[in-house]
């Protein structure tokens, strides 16, 4: 590939993959919100968690219409709309004044980042070249990770800054959303990052793929050389098909929302500090990240099974470990915080980026986008779900308990991969599809 060529696609997908970096922004920020939201509102363990999983919610119905009003309007456009739906969201929530409209936009914000969740994989994987496909989509995950540590590192900036304020010193809307209530704030850096979305949309192409599809349906008047949903429950398929759904549903029941949405709760409960419990979270946020060049690094080199089976049982005794640290009350040490680090690194080289890479490879090319699909959107209902009951768990059966269930989680994650996972590594689409046949 020529240099010019090379640098032009990666500031094409730099600019795609803040389509990433919203959805991890979106994800992480509420776990600084939610003390203060939590206390301002009064909420119960039941709206807690609804708070929480509104925009999981949205994120279900963005999934549900976004792969096929893609295919009928293009990628691009359905870019635009994700970044118009955060920056809405981003506005509200730094506004409003009820919880009913806060999780409204919450509920739009959600919709934004279904939306992304498809949309953004999809455009990637279409305008790279065949031999850096799978780098650049495992980018995409990167950037989720950044988006989740950037939301860390903004809510730990936001909250010493209201601490050590009066007053802004510019209008009573500034003094209420960066001091005097700064989750508002926290919410806020998600519509300085849309406007950065939605500004690069502009010098971007559409994708040349759907482009090339438009013009042969127009030519062929409406042939469609896509698979169906029944072949894709063909029973050749239902190997692949399970581990298709499996794996993203193991990547929620891990306990990762846990870190991400209820951190700052979980250590503040234990005794650390608000602001510690802050700092805490840019800990395992960087984490998150570094290691996710691992996956990128190693991914091709040693294999996925081999990723996912050290991932899955490091994630195992880390989350055991954590539990056991809360039934002992050791929480004020730093033994705590280097679990949970432990358990981050392990999901951030395994457990998540691998449910991506994994999907895009053991489907046939006719049926991969459908496949997808139903891959995504059992990921954002375990999502959901994982969003309602985590409150629930941690207040009903105790901190100990909630993160040995994830643990136990992890442990069946490794025994189903070490059972039915094949090793894709280095095979062509041909073969792993010939594979299952």
């Amino acid at each position: 590939m020529h240099k010019n060529n090379k640098v032009y696609l990666g500031l094409v997908t730099l600019v795609a993959s803040l389509g990433g970096l919203l959805f991890g922004f979106d994800m992480a920020v509420i776990s600084g919100v939610l003390p203060f939201v939590e206390k301002k509102f009064q909420l119960t363990a039941f709206y807690e968690g609804w708070f929480v999983s509104s925009a999981l919610v949205g994120c279900i119905l963005g999934v549900s219409f976004s792969g096929s009003l893609s295919d009928k309007i293009g990628r691009k456009k359905l870019l635009f709309i994700s970044a118009i739906l955060f920056l809405i969201s981003a506005i509200g929530c730094s506004v409003v004044n009820s919880l009913d409209w806060l999780i409204t936009a919450r509920l739009v914000g959600g919709i934004g980042v279904g939306v992304a969740s498809i949309v953004v994989p999809l455009y990637i994987s279409e305008i790279a070249p065949a031999a850096i496909r799978g780098r650049l989509v495992t980018c995409y995950q990167l950037a989720i990770t950044v988006g989740i540590l950037l939301a860390y590192i903004s809510n730990s900036l936001l909250l010493n800054y209201s601490a050590h304020q009066t007053s802004a010193g510019f209008s009573d809307l500034i003094d209420l959303i960066y001091v005097k209530e700064v989750w508002r704030g926290m919410f806020s850096i998600g519509g300085l990052l849309a406007i950065l979305f939605l500004i690069g949309l502009f010098f971007v192409p559409e994708s040349p793929r759907w482009l090339h599809r438009k013009e042969n349906r127009l030519e062929e008047t409406g042939a469609d050389d896509t698979g169906s949903y029944k072949e894709l429950f063909a029973p050749r398929l239902r190997k692949a098909l399970l581990l298709g759904i499996l794996l993203p549903l193991f990547s929620q029941l891990s306990g990762i929302n846990a870190i991400i949405y209820y951190g700052p709760s979980i250590l503040h409960d234990a005794g650390i500090a608000l602001e510690n419990s802050f700092l805490g979270q840019v800990i395992f946020g960087a984490a998150n990240l570094v290691f996710t060049f691992i996956a990128i690094w190693k991914v091709d080199q040693w294999g996925r099974r081999p990723l996912y089976l050290v991932g899955t049982i490091g994630a195992f005794a880390s989350l055991f470990v954590t539990g056991f640290l809360f039934w002992q009350g050791l929480t004020s040490g730093l033994l705590l915080v280097t679990s949970v680090t432990v358990f981050l690194a392990c999901f951030a080289f395994s457990i998540g980026p691998l449910k991506f890479v994994v999907a895009s490879e053991i489907f046939p090319t006719r049926i991969r986008g459908k496949a997808l699909g139903i891959s995504i959107m059992v990921m954002w209902v375990a999502d959901t779900i994982m969003g309602q009951v985590t409150p629930l768990l941690l207040k009903y059966a105790g901190t100990p308990a909630t993160f040995l269930v994830f643990g136990s989680f992890c442990l069946i994650a490794f025994i189903t991969v070490y059972k039915l996972l094949p090793e894709t590594k280095g095979k062509s689409l041909e073969e792993i599809e010939s594979f299952w046949s």
